[in-house]
């Protein structure tokens, strides 16, 4: 049984910085994409970013580039999003998935999600 478990998120200033975790656990992850997807109140979901865990290639969504890096640690079974300079509007539930699949920006393709984290951008 697959799980991801979420942690890291939380309050913080606009300007501020945060790292959100996602532990996978389960079985191995050879081939698979983990993504980081963020819903906002009343929005749709959208994608953040991804990484191959074969390879460590990351993509980013044009939502937060240049302000974020996904990383993963194959020896924690990890996969991390660095945030910088964080907005009010980057403000919502962040949730981890993976899955094997080619197109890394829908959530169609992704088999296993997390619960989410909360993030909140305020002052």
């Amino acid at each position: 049984q697959v799980q991801l478990v979420e942690s890291g998120g939380g309050l913080v200033q606009p300007g501020g910085s945060l790292r959100l975790s996602c532990v996978a656990s389960g079985r191995t992850f050879s081939g698979y994409v983990f993504g980081w997807f963020r819903q906002a109140p009343g929005k749709e979901r959208e994608f953040v970013a991804a990484i191959s865990w074969n390879f460590a290639s990351p993509f980013y969504g044009d939502s937060m580039k240049g302000r974020i890096t996904i990383a993963r640690d194959s020896a924690k079974n990890t996969v991390y999003l660095q945030m910088y300079r964080l907005k009010p509007e980057d403000t919502g539930v962040y949730y981890c998935a993976g899955g094997i699949l080619d197109v890394v920006t829908t959530d169609v393709g992704y088999s296993y999600w997390g619960q989410g984290t909360q993030v909140t951008v305020s002052s």
